[in-house]
């Protein structure tokens, strides 16, 4: 015998220690934070392009130079949640979709952090990984270069003046 389903809800559930427990069927795919007894927890979804954290322009960059160890074609979002994940293990929960037709995604992430933190962290361990991908190049100048550059880069400014020029007001913005 067949089970009966609630409209929209998958069966498939998000869980953080301390945190809410979430049914995926709640989150749509525009969302960026699930808010439970006021507090904030980020959600990602793999069809979010990492453009969500990066200008894309650092996004080819980062295309062309990573080169995943994985059925996947290009560095993309699955990456950088698996970097957050390895990080932070016990403050990410995540979700494989892929056999259910009415969420819209195959990969679901919440995190104990909330949308501007997740931003942040994320930011933060690519310039890791940055920094570990420069440390193998025979260029001492390049390194220099880096090393300078981020000397100056403030991650938090970074995140703020990104999400300012990405904010759009509707679905109906786009990009200059």
């Amino acid at each position: 015998m067949t089970e009966p389903r609630v409209p929209g809800g998958s069966g498939t559930e998000l869980s953080l220690p301390d945190g809410p427990t979430v049914d995926v069927g709640e989150i749509d795919l525009g969302m960026r934070e699930y808010v439970h007894d006021g507090e904030r927890y980020a959600v990602v979804m793999d069809v979010h392009p990492p453009s969500r954290f990066f200008p894309e322009s650092l996004v080819e960059v980062l295309r062309d130079t990573v080169e995943p160890a994985d059925e996947f074609d290009e560095f993309g979002t699955v990456h950088i949640m698996g970097i957050v994940m390895e990080e932070f293990p016990e403050k990410v929960d995540s979700a494989d979709v892929s056999d259910d037709g009415t969420v819209g995604c195959s990969m679901i992430w919440l995190t104990e952090f909330d949308d501007r933190r997740l931003h942040e962290i994320v930011v933060e361990l690519v310039v890791e990984l940055m920094e570990h991908a420069i440390s193998h190049s025979d260029d001492d100048g390049a390194m220099s270069e880096f090393e300078r550059q981020m000397l100056e880069f403030d991650v938090s400014e970074f995140v703020e003046a990104y999400r300012d020029e990405r904010d759009f007001e509707t679905e109906h913005d786009r990009a200059l």
